[in-house]
């Protein structure tokens, strides 16, 4: 296969892509790759210093990308975003929705049980990673629906499929993503557009910033929980941000043209493993 024919079937030559939660590792990965293939790329974090950086690097690939400081759970914050976009670029053709995140207050642990965990804790957990999708795919999708085709993938998790022994809020959260990913892709096509398409990635186990007080001790040794991951991981290691953009370009891409509700699992073989 050459290079040409590899180029048109994933490119997102000049199209219009916004990312949010663009300054954690994932998110930031992708908007580096999504330029790469030739998109125009949207930052968008609730720390607009977070993806400053990002675009400056972005630049200097030669693509055209933009930083704007954005809440998630906030309606109003996203359509003002969503109004300089269109104001900027015309249009926008798909949607990364990359916020989301745990807290060690919303998971137990020998210092704390499930009894003492606050309901502020694990709202807070909740609203980032489902409100945090439901309400992007909102604001966005409706431009999509109004230029007749889009591309939206959202985060999901291997956790939405198999709770973790200690997350509740977070996989709760990531089950619902799965369950709206699936729901808003009938909802789309039978409502406003066939052309417009909502998909997810489900990652397994990826050694971030955001997740290390769980993999690693302090002397950088793996936790006992750290090692658990790893004896249900047939490949045996962590992944990587990057072993994760891959499948997301092919879903923004039109070489995915058919592909609709799906959840895309990325995680060394996790899922799939019995134990036995």
């Amino acid at each position: 296969m050459t290079p040409s024919v590899l180029e048109e079937l994933f490119s997102l030559k000049d199209k219009v892509v916004v990312i949010t939660g663009a300054g954690g590792s994932l998110a930031g990965e992708m908007a580096e790759v999504t330029a790469r293939c030739g998109a125009k790329v949207v930052l968008l974090d609730i720390n607009q210093k977070a993806v400053i950086g990002r675009v400056v690097n972005l630049t200097g690939l030669d693509c055209e990308a933009i930083a704007l400081e954005c809440d998630v759970l906030s309606k109003d914050s996203m359509e003002k975003c969503c109004d300089q976009i269109i104001e900027h670029f015309g249009k926008i053709d798909c949607l990364i929705n990359g916020a989301g995140g745990n807290k060690k207050e919303a998971t137990t642990s020998d210092e704390l049980s499930f009894f003492d965990m606050s309901a502020d804790a694990n709202k807070w957990v909740f609203d980032l990673n489902f409100m945090g999708t439901l309400l992007p795919c909102q604001v966005f999708g409706k431009e999509m629906v109004r230029q007749s085709s889009g591309s939206i993938v959202n985060i999901a998790s291997i956790a939405g499929f198999r709770p973790l022994t200690r997350a509740a809020a977070y996989a709760a959260a990531k089950a619902a993503i799965i369950n709206f990913t699936k729901w808003l892709a009938v909802h789309m096509c039978q409502n406003y557009s066939s052309k417009v398409r909502v998909n997810a990635i489900a990652p397994g186990f990826c050694a971030t910033e955001q997740n290390k007080y769980l993999l690693y001790a302090t002397d950088g040794q793996l936790t006992e929980r750290g090692k658990k991951i790893l004896d249900s991981v047939p490949q045996n290691r962590f992944g990587q941000p990057s072993e994760l953009v891959s499948a997301a370009i092919w879903l923004l891409s039109d070489s995915a043209s058919f592909v609709n509700g799906s959840v895309v699992t990325i995680d060394g073989g996790f899922d799939a493993f019995s134990g036995v």
